[in-house]
């Protein structure tokens, strides 16, 4: 009876994501681990290692949590409108947290909350509508490269410093080697962090996909 009180008294995995994302989200990606998260939470590191595995499996938890937080869309929505829907629901999740991005990258990421709330539904939703199997997961692909690489390019959450640093990079360019980049810096500087831009290509790509494996 005492292990069983004792096991419900400690923290849920779920409790010690949103731990670890509040680390990285306010003391920045390298201050997350084992140990940082147990003092959060006020328990022993070994809890913490012992609900997660390793340090894949404590990222693992992260992403999922977020990944619980894309919207649920239905299947009678037209293809286009959904699949819009649901990446600029995982792009607005992960544009708030690029400490986590940075963290996962290379990482393979199969938690049940990605699974059952975009790529499952996405690529049953593609083969309903009339993609082979083969297309669906094509499309699925190069939809999620593109919203993860926008996300990777510049931490969104701070517009003006990551237009200050790519500012600052410019300047020491040369303009006879690099014209465009330093001749039109009023362009370049604001694309860096328009959510337009990602917005744009996601709709592009839609578009493109509707028309290449769905014949509209």
């Amino acid at each position: 009876m005492r292990s069983e009180r004792a096991e419900a008294d400690q923290p849920s995995l779920d409790a010690i994501a949103e731990a670890a994302l509040s680390i990285v989200d306010e003391e920045g990606p390298q201050a997350l681990s084992f140990r940082r998260v147990a003092q959060s939470l006020r328990v022993s590191h070994a809890t913490v290692f012992r609900r997660c595995g390793d340090f894949d499996g404590l990222l693992t938890a992260c992403a999922d949590r977020l990944a619980g937080r894309v919207p649920l869309v239905g299947r009678d929505t037209d293809w286009a409108t959904a699949t819009e829907a649901r990446f600029t629901g995982f792009y607005q999740v992960l544009i708030e947290h690029p400490g986590l991005v940075a963290l996962r990258a290379g990482r393979s990421w199969f938690g049940p909350q990605l699974l059952g709330r975009l790529v499952e539904p996405q690529l049953a939703h593609s083969v309903a509508a009339g993609m082979t199997p083969r297309a669906a997961v094509e499309v699925y692909r190069r939809l999620y490269l593109l919203t993860l690489g926008a996300v990777a390019f510049v931490d969104h959450r701070d517009r003006k410093r990551a237009t200050t640093s790519a500012r600052t990079a410019l300047a020491v360019l040369d303009p006879e080697d690099f014209p465009v980049l330093t001749g039109h810096l009023d362009v370049v500087l604001p694309a860096l962090a328009d959510h337009e831009v990602y917005y744009g290509a996601l709709r592009q790509l839609i578009d493109a996909s509707a028309s290449a494996f769905l014949g509209r």
